[in-house]
């Protein structure tokens, strides 16, 4: 039976729900306002919505990439404005770039069961807990666990560009909310068993002479799978290492983070030279 797609609405409704009431929660208690870095937070879902909707429509219709980009281009723009970090205008072109390509790779990574969800879990959770967030963006990470339970091998539902896009925008949007851009690149860094699949795709893909915009099945993700790795083994190898991550972050801030993704990587070439179905092999199936 075919697996339905768009299950992310699920998550994406309950961020839109509880960061609009948390934006208007303030109103009912008779205060003036939130603070401004909690505001920040608190309409990040919102922000990302618009994508979302884009998403949702591109999994029914397959809209051109063309618009999907600029609706892309627009919510990492605003995900900037908020952001409380210093940033030059020059600099403002590759932000751009960087925001629109962890959006990009984080939908790379929606192939296989339970992995971005899992992996996304850890990160947005982390980012929450240093950021002291507001209730709204817990509700979240509970409805995003309670997916999970969906999406886990054999997945029932996969949650589609609608979740993958939503969570990509929402992930970069906090870790601009950091205080420092040191820690925003901390938190980055947590992602790296996915962004550095991804990344790391596109490099080796290019130099190949491919098409790098073309649908494939070349991550080292779904390299262990077709070698013979279950759904549930991949899944639990990305988010066990992206958890390590998160608490060598915590735990030791930039340094750590920065060691462990290193080891990470080193881990990462390692399964692809030796266990992975061989990148040269995979390009040809």
């Amino acid at each position: 039976l075919p697996t339905p797609r768009g299950g992310g609405v699920s998550f994406v409704l309950v961020a839109a729900a509880t960061s609009f009431f948390g934006f208007l929660q303030p109103i009912f208690s008779g205060q003036s306002g939130l603070p401004a870095g909690e505001l920040a937070i608190v309409i990040l879902p919102l922000l990302a919505l618009p994508l979302a909707v884009v998403g949702f429509l591109d999994d029914r219709y397959n809209l051109p990439a063309e618009l999907r980009y600029i609706f892309q281009l627009l919510t990492a723009l605003m995900l900037i404005l908020v952001s409380p970090l210093p940033l030059p205008w020059l600099m403002l072109p590759p932000m751009l770039i960087v925001v629109t390509a962890v959006i990009n790779f984080t939908n790379f990574m929606d192939g296989l069961d339970g992995l971005v969800s899992g992996c996304l879990v850890v990160a947005i959770g982390s980012l929450a807990i240093a950021l002291t967030a507001p209730p709204s963006l817990w509700a979240l990470v509970g409805s995003l666990i309670g997916f999970m339970f969906w999406n886990w091998s054999p997945a029932k539902v996969f949650m589609g560009d609608v979740g993958s896009t939503f969570l990509g925008a929402l992930f970069s949007g906090l870790a601009l909310q950091a205080p420092s851009w040191s820690e925003a690149f901390g938190y980055l860094l947590v992602a790296t068993p996915l962004l550095g699949d991804a990344c790391l795709c596109v490099i080796r893909r290019l130099l190949d002479g491919q098409r790098v915009f073309q649908a494939h099945r070349l991550h080292l993700f779904q390299r262990l799978n077709q070698a013979g790795w279950p759904h549930a083994h991949v899944s639990l190898t990305y988010i066990v290492t992206t958890s390590l991550l998160a608490v060598s972050m915590h735990v030791g801030g930039l340094p750590w983070v920065s060691c462990f993704s290193v080891l990470v990587l080193l881990a990462g070439v390692w399964l692809d030279q030796r266990v992975a179905l061989p990148f040269a092999v995979a390009s040809k199936s």
